[in-house]
């Protein structure tokens, strides 16, 4: 009986150069596919990054002219080019007179007499409360001036509401004080008019330490003479992020702006990465400043 031998069989493997050949082979694909791939990638974060703070101008800016459209006449006023305030109105109206059957209310020669009586259609003033400002006339300069409150009273209570045979729905509005007869010299409205003001407010910009600065808006502070770049007091809110400068930021204090009563925004806004490019967005918002 014969015994076959069997010869055993080689371990095999890849040698260490193949290892190495076939690492090198991939790490050149791989660059190669980085290489194409990189531009597309880069290009799709910088769309998605421009389509981001385009909307968030987009959307500061349609808040500014909201606000900027509920303005008191001739309250718009800018410092510095890059801070803006008003005084923000809820409503106004029509005030009655001694030719309309009443007593003439707000009296321009009586400062004892601190109430007066305006046409009141259904939820004109449900807002109204005190501590809001009426304001009559108001020209932005003194003596009708409703930053120097010369042509401004503070409403003392909520309206009190009464029916009118002729006249139809009335509300009498009692002040604080009576100031409109105290201004000199007292400037009645032509046209009886009235705007209630629940008081000023700002956009200013504030440094975000990284470079860029941040669009804020203040409300709920105290009415001043004198316009601060940076109201005190109140309450805060962010716009806006990442504006590159606020230098021209709002534009209202030349002749020819005031005159047509355009307010000129310009946001200039940087993406997220260091590399993004800057979106610039100009607005023009309009002002009433019929008094």
């Amino acid at each position: 009986m014969t015994l076959s031998r069997r010869t055993p069989r080689r371990a095999r493997g890849f040698t260490l150069v193949e290892a190495i050949l076939v690492i090198v082979i991939i790490g050149i694909l791989a660059a190669v596919v980085a290489l194409f791939i990189r531009a597309p990638i880069l290009g799709y974060r910088d769309a998605v990054d421009r389509a981001e703070i385009t909307d968030q101008a987009d959307l500061a800016l349609r808040r500014i002219a909201r606000d900027i459209r509920l303005a008191l006449p001739n309250s718009v006023r800018v410092v510095n080019g890059n801070s803006l305030e008003f005084l923000q109105t809820k409503t106004g109206g029509r005030y009655l007179a001694v030719d309309d059957g009443v007593t003439s209310l707000p009296a321009f020669d009586d400062p004892a007499q601190t109430a007066f009586t305006v046409l009141a259609p259904p939820d004109s003033f449900a807002q109204v409360a005190a501590g809001d400002r009426v304001v009559v006339y108001n020209l932005g300069v003194a003596p009708a001036d409703a930053y120097g409150g010369g042509n401004s009273g503070v409403v003392q209570a909520a309206p009190a509401y009464t029916t009118d045979a002729t006249l139809g729905r009335i509300a009498t509005v009692r002040l604080n004080a009576n100031p409109f007869a105290a201004a000199t010299p007292a400037l009645p409205s032509p046209t009886r008019s009235f705007q209630v003001v629940s008081g000023p407010v700002s956009f200013y910009c504030q440094n975000a330490g990284d470079g860029t600065q941040t669009l804020m808006r203040a409300w709920g502070y105290a009415i001043n003479a004198t316009q601060s770049a940076v109201p005190s007091g109140g309450q805060r809110a962010i716009v806006a992020a990442r504006l590159t400068n606020c230098n021209g930021l709002f534009n209202y204090d030349t002749a020819a702006t005031q005159r047509t009563g355009l307010v000129l925004v310009s946001l200039e806004l940087r993406g997220r990465y260091p590399d993004s490019p800057a979106i610039r967005l100009v607005h023009q918002i309009h002002v009433d400043n019929t008094p």
